[in-house]
């Protein structure tokens, strides 16, 4: 079994009260994505899930880039950025069960533009753009970015962006739904660890319940959908939370979460 090295430096995490902060932490290539980052950020997202004291993460880029993608160079001398189980980047594939907010300042484009596809919510600064290139170099994008860019915007939209390989701005990324919050240039992080702190002060079991309904139910027939969706609403709703939930709207006062 071939031991995969983790450099510390490539991924930077830190807690912000219920916040993770995920920093892709190389920037003189703009983020690009080698096996080291795919790993880390892989890890991150597994502490996020495993510890009970963390609700959201956000995940962003250091420098002027959110993400160039995958390192070609590191490519091309035989890495694979990718993990088993969860795909390129350690997320493409399987992200987190809890809510995971992109932060992007400066550009996301190709596999970081699957990234950003990838989580949940999406702020971006007006420093940002969004495209997927893989048809100029006669590649196509395969980290998810045709599943997922149809399910985001109009289809004859998403054509046109995949098709062009052309990038749009923030603005015009915020006009077509991809963009939750727009910012002013280097605000995106602090933005986005506002919001996912919002999100933090909601019970965490209804957080997670909520966001794997989102996430499943569009496969569900809609003949199922309610009998689907019990088996994520039932153990909250006799979840020790849900009373304490509502004895504090009774009592007017904020409520202490156990996340049982």
């Amino acid at each position: 079994m071939t031991e995969i090295l983790v450099e510390a430096s490539d991924v930077l995490t830190e807690v912000l009260d219920r916040v993770l902060v995920i920093t892709i932490n190389r920037p003189s290539v703009r983020n690009a994505v080698n096996t080291s980052v795919a790993h880390g950020i892989g890890l991150a997202l597994d502490r996020l899930d495993a510890d009970e004291s963390l609700s959201a993460a956000v995940l962003a880029g250091a420098g002027p880039s959110f993400c160039a993608g995958m390192d070609l160079k590191a490519f091309l001398a035989g890495e694979r950025p990718s993990v088993p189980g969860r795909g390129f980047a350690g997320l493409v594939e399987r992200s987190s069960d809890k809510p995971l907010i992109a932060a992007v300042d400066g550009a996301a484009v190709a596999g970081g533009f699957e990234i950003v596809l990838s989580c949940d919510l999406v702020v971006a600064s007006r420093a940002a753009s969004f495209g997927l290139p893989e048809v100029k170099r006669g590649l196509v994008a395969a980290g998810g970015g045709l599943l997922r860019l149809p399910e985001r915007i109009p289809y004859q939209l998403a054509m046109e962006l995949a098709l062009t390989g052309d990038r749009i701005d923030a603005e015009r990324a915020a006009e077509l739904g991809l963009v939750n919050r727009l910012t002013a240039a280097g605000e995106a992080l602090s933005v986005a660890v506002e919001l996912a702190a919002a999100i933090s002060r909601n019970g965490p079991l209804a957080v997670r319940a909520t966001k794997q309904i989102l996430r499943n139910a569009r496969d569900w027939p809609s003949d199922e959908f309610f009998h689907r969706q019990a088996a994520y609403t039932e153990p909250v709703r006799a979840s020790a939370d849900a009373r304490e939930g509502a004895t504090a709207f009774k009592q007017r006062r904020d409520p202490v979460w156990a996340g049982r």
